[in-house]
């Protein structure tokens, strides 16, 4: 374990503080802004600020890293990303928010993608699937710490923009000390919806969906412990237990799919979700244990959704097509996260807090009856079923993540990596390097 650690440490704890800021730059900016009287669809809108410039990032940062270099891009991305934070504190307007979330996301991405392309670079065939399930626990037990950092009750919302500007800040140490080579150049993506629809119905619409709950919740469940009356510290516990019951469920849902039609595993799940959904609105509990209790369920339905999704893409690919497929899935999960939190806010606003709840079951329910409806018009062949492989935390993963995946591993070699000197532009790269989605004839 130390062999395959020590090469990739630095990296590995630069993505820990990066994580650990963002996790808790997500949860502040719902809490503070319900405190400071933002409207339910002014807070939705920046979640889906967030996701587009998270969007923008994962296609536009490998320009900037081919013309100044990786260590350069990702300083400006963390340093954006403090200055964000800090002017969050000094200008509170929806539309600022709005605006400068966008630019979070975006700066997010593009930190992100250098880290992930380094450890792509360090990866080896033999040591690929420890490494990517070692920076998938980094991912979820950073991004869990940065949100209970609210547990802990400062004498101002001062001391939350603070502690998350300085974690910006140390992830910048630790890369740009690093001795380890600069990787070759960032992968790009782009979407072809015809070929992912017709790889795998299911895989393609229930991204779609997936991303729209995923988003919604993870923008404007804060706001609806809020709005139920929840203190911060349990408004952080709801949120951390939520990823953590998803965290938690990842593999057991994973064998279990491995061994039945996958598309059978994601009704199940979707069932669950839709229950604990319909619990919610129906009860309306307020009770802080019951409801912290109702979302870990909750959360461990959702978050393992975008997995089986990919796995059972993944089935009907060709051996050289994962990358390209999940590329794909992973833009079109990102579209349904910016949409989500406009819906489900609009339902919050009309309804009542649990209409993100409400949301959540009428999104699920149409989910598994078009799962339904394609299992039977398609049979799924037990041979062309590969193992399930977990992915990270949907709000986080970058075309890079889908490199790193131990899935990609099949794909044909990427041509030798360039040296480039820090600063310095580099060659642009071949069509290796490229997440192409052209269609198939």
């Amino acid at each position: 374990m130390a062999s395959h650690l020590l090469p990739v440490a630095a990296l590995l704890l630069s993505s820990a503080f990066l994580l650990m800021a963002g996790g808790l730059h997500g949860l502040l900016l719902p809490v503070q802004g319900a405190i400071h009287g933002f409207t339910t669809f002014e807070l939705g809108l920046i979640g889906t600020g967030w996701s587009a410039g998270f969007i923008a990032g994962c296609l536009l940062v490998p320009n900037v890293v081919r013309r100044v270099g990786h260590v350069r891009a990702y300083g400006v991305m963390a340093a954006l990303g403090c200055i964000v934070i800090l002017l969050n504190l000094l200008v509170v307007s929806p539309t600022a928010w709005i605006l400068m979330r966008a630019l979070s996301g975006f700066c997010f991405a593009g930190a992100a993608m250098v880290v992930e392309s380094w450890l792509n670079e360090r990866a080896t065939k033999e040591n690929r699937g420890t490494l990517f399930s070692i920076y998938q626990m980094v991912n979820f037990g950073a991004s869990t710490a940065g949100q209970l950092l609210m547990v802990i009750t400062p004498p101002s919302e001062f001391f939350f923009f603070a502690i998350g500007a300085i974690l910006y800040c140390l992830a910048v140490l630790p890369t740009a000390l690093s001795t380890a080579e600069h990787p070759r150049a960032l992968k790009t993506a782009s979407l072809d919806i015809r070929l992912l629809y017709r790889n795998s119905p299911v895989s393609a619409v229930g991204c779609f969906m997936i991303g729209m709950v995923n988003g919604a919740f993870g923008t404007l469940g804060a706001v609806y412990g809020h709005n139920i009356g929840l203190p911060i510290p349990d408004v952080a516990l709801l949120m951390a237990g939520a990823v953590l019951g998803g965290s938690l469920i990842q593999f057991p849902l994973g064998w279990l799919s491995d061994k039945m039609d996958r598309r059978k595993v994601l009704i199940g799940i979707a069932s669950c979700a839709i229950a604990i959904a319909l619990v919610m609105v129906i009860f309306q509990p307020r009770t802080p244990a019951v409801v912290i209790g109702l979302t870990v369920i909750f959360g461990a339905a959702i978050y393992p959704m975008y997995s089986v999704a990919v796995a059972h893409a993944n089935d009907f690919a060709g051996p050289d097509e994962f990358v390209k497929i999940a590329g794909g899935l992973l833009l079109l999960l990102g579209v349904g996260t910016m949409l989500g939190p406009l819906f489900a806010a609009e339902a919050m606003e009309r309804l009542f807090p649990e209409g993100l709840f409400a949301f959540a079951a009428i999104v699920h329910l149409l989910l598994a009856l078009y799962a339904l409806f394609r299992m039977s018009r398609r049979s799924v062949p037990a041979k062309s079923e590969r193992a399930f492989q977990s992915m990270p935390v949907p709000k986080t993963a970058t075309p890079e993540s889908v490199i790193l995946d131990p899935r990609a591993k099949d794909q044909p070699a990427p041509a030798p990596a360039q040296p480039t000197p820090q600063g310095a532009g580099s060659p642009r790269p071949d069509d290796s390097n490229v997440i192409d989605l052209e269609p198939i004839d």
